[in-house]
């Protein structure tokens, strides 16, 4: 129980100066059973950009990269194989399956949207910021019951982002050539994986509250 806790604080606290990713990414994979693996690191000579081959990446030091995708995991020896080696690299949860998805939104226009929530009484599940996107961590959900629910709607603002079966996020406390990934709703301790709402409440919700506090969303 002693060590339980102790990892618990290691989420959201820095040990020797920097992140304590190692923590982390056991609570995600082997408490919570979140398959996790390391993304790719920021390019060392350029701390802006990312240390995959592609000069145009979109999602800089937050991607999977080698490893592949495929390869996350819950195991404990793979992670802790994974981070003794590479100690810095960011983490990235493997969305969809079992564990949970994502709907995403730019910072500004997500600040608001949850502040509209919140005074509407929406009860929220962990929410993942980076320094330009919000993620809401949802419930696992099909294509299919995605596009249905989308093709459902009049309007639904271009710049929300879905992670789904097959797509990925960078978990805090990683460090990403776009700066750092934070907790901006940290989950509530507990036993078990984290409460996490339906995609479909939080997706109507997100867009009753854009269109009705008029925030926008630009297209990112």
């Amino acid at each position: 129980m002693r060590e339980i806790l102790g990892r618990r604080r290691r989420l959201l606290s820095r040990r020797g100066g920097g992140p304590d990713l190692i923590g982390a990414a056991l609570t995600f994979a082997t408490e919570w059973q979140w398959p996790v693996l390391p993304g790719v690191a920021a390019d060392p000579r350029s701390r802006s950009r990312c240390g995959c081959p592609d000069p145009d990446c979109t999602v800089p030091g937050a991607h999977p990269f080698d490893p592949g995708l495929l390869a996350a995991t819950t195991d404990a020896r793979m992670v802790r194989w994974w981070w003794g080696n590479r100690p810095a690299a960011p983490i990235v949860l493997a969305t969809g399956g079992k564990a949970p998805c994502a709907v995403s939104l730019p910072a500004l226009p997500a600040a608001g949207a949850l502040a509209a929530l919140d005074r509407r009484g929406m009860r929220l599940g962990p929410v993942v910021a980076s320094p330009d996107r919000w993620s809401i961590l949802v419930q696992p959900y099909s294509m299919e019951q995605l596009g249905e629910l989308l093709y459902a709607k009049d309007f639904v603002p271009g710049s929300l982002r879905f992670h789904g079966e097959g797509g990925y996020l960078a978990l805090p406390p990683s460090e990403t050539a776009q700066g750092g990934i934070r907790w901006e709703r940290a989950p509530l301790p507990g036993s078990a994986s984290p409460w996490v709402p339906d995609v479909e409440a939080v997706v109507d919700a997100v867009v009753d509250a854009l269109t009705r506090t008029g925030v926008s969303a630009p297209e990112m």
